[in-house]
């Protein structure tokens, strides 16, 4: 069966949740201001596709495809990324609010995550590994035999990364967050 293809296509101020988003490949198009929430996007591709201010919340995203994907000022609360297309996933966040999705054992190499709430985000099992966060929240993400070496969380705060349960060879933090290193040993940090 042939899949639909667009390509190069605009949407915008589109309420998927009452409108179908067509099951198919989507290449170079761009999405702004679109609801998704709760929609079923399983087994959609997107590839080299923008997403800016939509909000995908709890969607179903099984076996979806996201290749060169940008979020922009998204709202993605909840998401499985765990459960899409492991083969081609590459994608980068811009601003966007993350809690409670999971990367559960995906290979995030070199990814961007710019000024995200990432507020219980599931990094356990992944491969982070050059990745950057930059001015990112990241209360209560969990961090479990995850692989951060050579990742920059210079400017990202609110973590807490147990040395000896994850790689974090040649990562860089900053002085004033090294305590989300060190609270399982319950040291007082002055200044």
């Amino acid at each position: 069966m042939i899949r639909p293809y667009f390509e190069e296509q605009d949407y915008q101020g589109i309420d998927f949740t009452l409108e179908e988003l067509s099951q198919g490949e989507y290449e170079n198009c761009l999405f702004t201001n679109c609801k998704m929430a709760e929609i079923c996007l399983s087994n959609h591709q997107f590839t080299d596709c923008q997403f800016i201010n939509c909000d995908f919340s709890n969607a179903q995203i099984t076996h979806t495809v996201f290749k060169d994907v940008r979020f922009k000022d998204c709202k993605l609360m909840g998401l499985q990324f765990n459960e899409c297309n492991e083969l081609f996933f590459s994608a980068s966040f811009d601003n966007c609010q993350l809690p409670l999705a999971s990367f559960y054992k995906r290979k995030l190499k070199n990814c961007a995550f710019i000024n995200c709430q990432l507020h219980e985000v599931d990094f356990a099992e992944c491969d982070l590994s050059k990745t950057k966060f930059v001015d990112c929240d990241l209360s209560n993400a969990l961090f479990d035999n995850t692989n951060l070496s050579k990742v920059d969380m210079s400017s990202s705060y609110n973590f807490t990364i147990d040395p000896e349960r994850n790689n974090i060879n040649k990562a860089q933090f900053s002085n004033d967050q090294l305590i989300g290193l060190l609270g399982k040993y319950q040291l007082t940090v002055k200044q």
